[in-house]
């Protein structure tokens, strides 16, 4: 290990930090990572070159290797340099693999949606002050679950005020609607009793009402 140590000191070794903050990811040991940022920067195949500057005895250097193959991080290929076949490290499949690991961390770190980009989006626009505030009074009687309900239950029906929204969600409180649930069943009751019943249920002709757009 010192000589690892002192390799580093005495070089211009570079050490990617994708790389190292990912590595365990990666299934790579410490030894092996130790290997791979030499074959990074020197980009050659010589086991006992890397053995004699890594202090790591030649069975075990062509060990680490090998694990490396197998683990799809590295592959030893030959090429042909100065017109003598000479064996190289590809290293195409490690930066495929890194790649995957930063755009799978971008995504899992996005900022998750709240109620009111959930509105902004389905509306089309950027909600006004008093239209956050009527919202926040929306979540002191019900769920967000239901408020975006009733949100999309006005769109579906062609109307997007905030007043149409509203009767819905009052409608839907004084029923104890209160799930996702609650709101399926409320519409299977309405479409089992609309044949030869005239109740004043929730679903009546919200289109025709005088406060619609």
């Amino acid at each position: 290990m010192d000589k690892v140590i002192e390799l580093l000191k005495s070089t211009n070794i570079q050490i990617s930090k994708t790389l190292l903050f990912n590595y365990k990811k990666l299934n790579i040991t410490d030894l092996e990572f130790i290997v791979l940022i030499y074959l990074i920067n020197e980009n050659i195949y010589n086991p006992k070159q890397i053995g004699s500057d890594l202090d790591i005895a030649f069975p075990e250097v062509l060990e680490l290797i090998n694990s490396l193959t197998e683990k799809g991080i590295v592959k030893v290929e030959l090429a042909k340099i100065n017109n003598i076949r000479t064996e190289v490290i590809n290293l195409d499949s490690l930066y495929e693999k890194l790649a995957f690991l930063i755009i799978k961390d971008d995504k899992e770190v996005e900022k998750p949606k709240t109620l009111f980009d959930t509105f902004e989006t389905e509306l089309g626009r950027t909600l006004s002050p008093m239209e956050y505030e009527i919202i926040n009074g929306w979540l002191t009687t019900c769920s967000e679950e239901v408020i975006i309900l009733a949100l999309k239950e006005a769109i579906y029906n062609g109307v997007s005020n905030f007043r149409y929204i509203d009767r819905i969600i009052n409608e839907w409180n004084k029923k104890g609607i209160k799930t996702k649930e609650d709101v399926e069943k409320n519409k299977k009751e309405f479409k089992n009793n609309k044949k030869g019943k005239n109740q004043e249920l929730f679903d009546y002709d919200w289109l025709n009402d005088s406060d619609n757009n």
